[in-house]
């Protein structure tokens, strides 16, 4: 979805309530569909190309809750960077799994 700056797919992906949270690398914590749908829109206005390139991946799961945990390593216009994430879902009635946290930092070049 985000490759593709496609905001209807990146909405499909999220849970539409005032309890979700998203950090992006370098911006403060955003709290609400409202706000996180609203920084999807103005990633995807940018001109820029982006690749993900995923590792490090690792997911669990506990009852209705899961996190993943990963790499996300962005090649694009402007050079490459790695990212850690952090995203939590939850299940909700009909069994269809929602985020509800997604967590961003850039990660240092003598750490990777």
């Amino acid at each position: 979805a985000f490759e593709a700056a496609d905001l209807d797919a990146m909405s499909g992906v999220w849970e539409r309530s005032e309890r979700v949270l998203c950090t992006h690398p370098g911006w403060s914590t955003l709290r609400g569909w409202s706000q996180v749908q609203a920084s999807y829109f103005t990633l995807f206005q940018q001109p820029l190309q982006m690749q993900f390139l995923l590792t490090r991946e690792h997911a669990s799961v506990a009852g209705d809750v899961a996190w993943l945990s990963l790499d996300e390593n962005l090649l694009g216009d402007q050079g490459g960077v790695t990212i850690a994430a952090l995203n939590v879902f939850v299940r909700g009635a009909d069994g269809d799994w929602a985020m509800v946290c997604h967590h961003a930092s850039a990660v240092h070049a003598s750490v990777r």
